[in-house]
């Protein structure tokens, strides 16, 4: 039988494999599998080339605006919840008896009700950090875009290199992002801590296999991946009809 704090050891470690192996097996597979990531950033440099033949940008503005905001909003969101978080240190005695209340929970411990606390705060600490420089580089992308020069029907190698720079900064952007979501998602797996740590970590396993069914086996994932091979062959249809003699 395995003692309380063994246990919750066991836990522990099954959540920091599970988030690390999962972050590192989803870079491993989108390499080579269709994916949000990978559709996503196909759509990108199609929308960064088309931008391009435009003189009046307002449209792109506003997209960038709309993607800008939701990161700004879980940016604020997550600086709330540290407040709260944080505030609960002073309240570890009466959240240890709460625990208790609750039937069938572990029998909790200050030092381990303070560590478990403790995990939640550099969650989102690191959630905030992710979220912030996903803003920054979503304002690096505005730059580019109001630097792009406009084209006419003929491409040049540089300005298509510029267009796929510019979709390879918006997609760090989403990465960031995406990489602060998932502390969220995480996070709800700590929050089972505080009940056992077999819930712990039968909720580790549960996030990434929500992960791993959203990014790469989704209903949008299918439709992203078509879409990404009907723009790649209006594409080809386009060039094809440039090349004609007129």
């Amino acid at each position: 039988m395995l003692t309380g704090s063994v246990l919750d050891l066991i836990a522990f470690i099954c959540f920091v494999v599970s988030w690390i192996g999962y972050t590192y097996f989803a870079k491993w597979k989108a390499k080579n599998t269709n994916c949000l990531a990978r559709c996503l950033h196909q759509h990108r440099i199609h929308w960064m080339n088309e931008l391009m033949r435009y003189e009046m940008r307002v449209g792109e503005a506003a997209l960038m605006a709309n993607i800008e905001r939701n990161t700004t909003f879980f940016a604020s969101t997550t600086m709330l919840i540290l407040a709260g978080v944080l505030t609960l240190f002073a309240q570890v005695e009466r959240l240890e008896s709460v625990i208790v209340s609750i039937p069938f929970t572990a029998t909790p411990s200050y030092a381990l009700i303070q560590i478990k606390l403790s995990l939640l705060t550099f969650i989102f600490v690191m959630a905030f950090f992710q979220f912030t420089w996903s803003m920054r580089q979503y304002g690096f992308v505005n730059v580019m875009i109001g630097a792009t020069p406009l084209r006419g029907r003929e491409t040049s190698d540089h300005m298509k290199n510029y267009a796929t720079q510019m979709a390879i900064v918006q997609d760090q952007a989403a990465h960031s992002y995406n990489y602060g979501m998932r502390a969220y998602y995480f996070s709800m797996a700590v929050l089972s801590w505080f009940f056992h740590p077999l819930l712990f970590i039968a909720s580790s396993l549960l996030v990434v296999y929500t992960l791993y069914a959203r990014e790469f086996k989704s209903k949008a994932v299918v439709a992203i991946t078509c879409g990404m091979i009907m723009l790649q062959k209006e594409e080809q249809e386009r060039k094809e009809r440039d090349s004609q003699p007129r």
